[in-house]
């Protein structure tokens, strides 16, 4: 019996510090996250589609979120899920599932970690949207 509330004692233990771990995360996450700028605002924003050709948009908004931004100039289009909304149209132009076809989101060349709806924007950012084929 003894070694069974060992063993239990150090499975207490390990849930325990794994509890305070994500809460550490967590804690860091909320304090580092980038935040959004507050008022007027110009964006820069890119479509780029399969055989390179480009349109440039130039977005003045007061939104806090690329989504917003985006959305004030009818420029996409998708469906709502859980992590946010799932763009699946750019400037007119529907992905082909059968083709593997995406929007790739990257702003000044570097791919971002976070969806429309939780990316904060700032004067001056410039964003691009890429027709990609393949996962």
């Amino acid at each position: 019996m003894n070694e069974q509330k060992k063993s239990n004692k150090k499975i207490w233990l390990a849930a325990a510090a794994l509890v305070a771990a994500v809460a550490v995360l967590l804690g860091v996450y909320f304090v580092t996250r980038p935040a959004p700028q507050q008022g007027g605002k110009t964006i820069a924003v890119q479509v780029v589609l399969l055989d390179g050709e480009s349109s440039d948009y130039t977005i003045q908004t007061d939104e806090e979120y690329l989504r917003g931004a985006l959305e004030s100039i009818d420029l996409i289009e998708g469906s709502e899920s859980e992590y946010g909304l799932f763009v699946t149209t750019v400037n007119g132009v529907t992905v082909d599932d059968s083709k593997q076809q995406w929007w790739c989101f990257t702003q000044d060349g570097e791919m971002l970690m976070t969806g429309v709806d939780t990316t904060p924007i700032a004067d001056g950012d410039h964003f691009e949207i890429t027709l990609t084929e393949g996962y």
